[in-house]
């Protein structure tokens, strides 16, 4: 075969790609040598990183409810995220609500910008309020072409039912006039009713810019609080952890990255070669990519970034795969690198857009850290297929044009003997019941104690103290000395640190404390640092994630593993390979969580993402699999179970090396988190390693032996047995 390129252009196209390489590498290395230090060009960090803007508001009604404090919290941890993904918000004390934003100093422009938060109405012409801010579910931006081609801005408003009830009797005696929208007795809209409107739903139109209509969406969202706040304090809040875990972070991610090149050229040679300065362009653009959209950066996320990298090779490995087998049946390279690509494409975008959507769905029904962990999965998902299946093909086309065409530069692959695991599904499924079951046991024992899980304070809550010193310490000093004086008081390891910039205060978040203990720890501190025991302040909080934010998640998670099952059985025209597929990915999570409860790591806000992040890995892991068994049966005919199994066998056979170089390349990176990160992120990595090695479990012991079986027992088309 001919290959696309001459030996000039291939020459051309190398020169080009090493010069797009070493461009990307000095903007990335600019980004990343700003990040943390406050330069212009840098990326945003959450508040365990660089700090934020910490502001404390004070409930203004006398008479007030916990449900109604707990609708404010939710309302704002929602306005909040137009800020960031990566805010809190949690109750503090009996009266007040405290709202954390990462990666801003100035707590004026957050104050002018966020507004007071107040009194939403809806008037008739006669001045008359016939429905308030409460009854407002939401209210979003938005714009469409008209007829003439020009946009047109609009707010789209959602409201309750009971909303919807009166604004649909309103609007209907009222077409043809104006409803004055007031926002603390100022008009900020004035929309003429054109129709009836009893859906539930209105769009507000006519508006200037669609800056204009993000002020007033938010103001409208602002005001539909269930409570009127008046600013008590605001603070400038420093880093919780640190350049520290920044520097660590980085250092584990160019040490996995350099041993996951080395691995990959020591595997697949030449094409090792490729896959390693694909990874390089693709490590590059994320970072710029996360610069370029703003996207908070938190240490769960550099986790997932980092994990990314990891997977990233994925693609790589299907198509190195293929082109091996393609030789080792007599095919010349620049043939089998053709029909390679070719094979591996449908296995690659299976894999990839069915993480994709989980991504979009977590990322339009999710809030808080779920959007954060939505769209650092998007970016690596796009980018990862682009440098795969664009800039690995180019870099193999222009070696290949060079000159290295020799077969030994590529590799041949292997016949390998059949492995017979379908028939042994009644062992493997035996051992993932007993994995499961000592979750669920453990779960039981430590439930009767008090929690089944080791929830943070990010899930229950706790006490906060803050504390003047005469000094200021660094974070080293905070955790090396500070924070094993408050665990020896505590007997908990799970404190949460803050500096208040601009004074010497420093607050200590832990478990809830009796009075005792509070008492305790006071005099611990004026002990050892002679603090004045007057300016203590200490304060009852709530979980930074509500019981909002959990379901709201857990509706994302739903809606998710919906939309992908949905997705698979259209790809597949088999239900039987999507409810395999996701039970499989059902069995990931419960091994995670008796991670989680054998070895009682924190439950925080990373579990969120920690689940998450196993749930791509391991739809993407089981799909390559299905995508090989599809191939194998249109090639075979299928009879009896007898040449089922043979497929199934076969399919987890000839895909086996691959399950395996991925799950090294992906174990890598976030082993080496594990190794030389900080504590909190190794809390993170260590679950994540279990997931990595449950999800190649499943996908080569689990999901497709329940796929046999279903195929065998359930729906039309059954296969006999023999």
């Amino acid at each position: 075969m001919k290959n696309k390129f001459s030996k000039g252009r291939g020459a051309a196209m190398l020169m080009v790609i090493a010069l797009i390489l070493g461009g990307l590498a000095y903007y990335a290395s600019i980004i990343l040598s700003s990040t943390g230090i406050g330069k212009d060009m840098s990326i945003k960090l959450g508040l365990d990183l660089a700090g934020g803007v910490s502001i404390t508001y004070e409930v203004e009604e006398d008479d007030f409810t916990s449900e109604e404090v707990s609708d404010t919290i939710y309302k704002l941890q929602k306005r909040i995220e137009s800020y960031s993904t990566e805010a809190v918000v949690y109750r503090e004390g009996e009266d007040r609500i405290t709202v954390e934003i990462p990666g801003v100093t100035d707590a004026n422009a957050i104050l002018e910008e966020l507004g007071k938060p107040g009194s939403l109405e809806f008037q008739t012409p006669e001045g008359e309020a016939f429905l308030t801010g409460d009854m407002i579910e939401d209210a979003q931006p938005g714009f469409y072409k008209n007829e003439m081609g020009n946009n047109e801005f609009v707010v789209d408003l959602t409201f309750t039912a009971e909303g919807a009830q009166k604004f649909g009797e309103v609007t209907s005696a009222n077409v043809g006039k104006t409803l004055p929208i007031v926002y603390d007795g100022e008009v900020i809209s004035n929309p003429e009713v054109q129709s009836a409107i009893t859906g539930g739903t209105a769009q507000i139109t006519k508006i200037g810019s669609f800056e204009e209509a993000e002020i007033l969406a938010s103001n409208i969202r602002i005001g539909s609080l269930s409570l009127h706040l008046s600013e008590l304090r605001s603070n400038v809040v420093g880093a919780q952890l640190g350049n520290d875990a920044i520097s660590s972070s980085l250092k584990a991610a160019a040490i996995g990255l350099g041993i996951v090149m080395v691995f990959m050229m020591i595997v697949y040679f030449i094409p090792g070669v490729a896959a390693s300065i694909a990874l390089a362009i693709y490590t590059c653009l994320v970072i710029a990519t996360l610069y370029l959209f703003e996207i908070t950066l938190t240490l769960p996320g550099i986790a997932g970034i980092i994990l990314s990298i990891g997977m990233a090779v994925d693609a790589n490995v299907i198509i190195f795969a293929r082109i091996r087998e393609e030789i080792a049946g007599g095919k010349p390279v620049g043939s089998a690198m053709d029909t390679g690509f070719k094979k591996a494409l449908s296995a690659i975008i299976d894999g990839n857009v069915t993480t994709l959507i989980a991504a979009a769905v977590l990322g339009v029904f999710g809030s808080g850290t779920v959007k954060g962990f939505a769209s650092t999965l998007a970016i690596g998902i796009i980018l990862s297929m682009f440098t795969a299946l664009v800039i690995t093909r180019l870099i193999l086309n222009s070696l290949y044009a060079v000159g290295l065409k020799d077969q030994k530069y590529f590799g041949k692959g292997k016949v390998l003997k059949t492995l017979h695991l379908i028939e042994r599904k009644a062992v493997l499924f035996g051992i993932s019941i007993v994995i499961i079951v000592a979750g669920f046991v453990a779960m039981g024992v430590y439930g009767s104690n008090g929690n089944a899980l080791n929830y943070s304070l990010d899930f229950i809550g706790g006490t906060s103290t803050t504390i003047p010193f005469e000094k200021d310490y660094t974070i080293k000093e905070i955790e090396s000395d500070m924070v094993p004086l408050v665990e020896g008081v505590t007997g908990d390891s799970d404190i949460q640190t803050t500096q208040v910039q601009g004074t010497n205060q420093i607050i200590f978040k832990t478990r809830t404390l009796s009075l005792d203990e509070r008492e305790a720890l006071n005099q611990a501190f004026i002990d050892k640092y002679k603090v004045d025991e007057k300016e203590i302040q200490s304060e009852s909080i709530s979980s930074a994630v509500s019981s909002e934010m959990r379901a709201d998640a857990v509706k994302a998670v739903l809606i998710a593993v919906v939309c992908m099952l949905i997705y698979i059985w259209f790809r597949f025209s088999d239900a039987r390979f999507a409810v395999s597929a996701i039970l499989a990915l059902g069995h990931d999570v419960l091994v995670v969580l008796t991670c989680y409860a054998v070895m009682r790591i924190s439950v925080g806000s990373t579990f969120i993402a920690c689940m998450l992040t196993i749930i791509g890995y391991s739809i993407n892991d089981t799909i390559v699999i299905f995508d090989r068994i599809r191939e194998n049966i249109r090639l075979k005919k299928v009879t009896d179970s007898a040449s089922l199994r043979e497929i199934a066998n076969e399919s987890l056979t000839q895909t086996l090396s691959r399950s395996i170089n991925t799950s090294i390349t992906t174990f890598i990176m976030v082993f080496m988190l594990w190794l030389l990160g900080v504590a909190t992120i190794r809390d993170f990595s260590l679950p994540l390693m279990v997931g990595l090695i449950s999800g190649s479990y499943s996908s080569i012991c689990v999901a497709t032996q329940l796929w046999y079986v279903f195929k065998r027992k359930i729906g039309k088309h059954k296969i006999a047995d023999v």
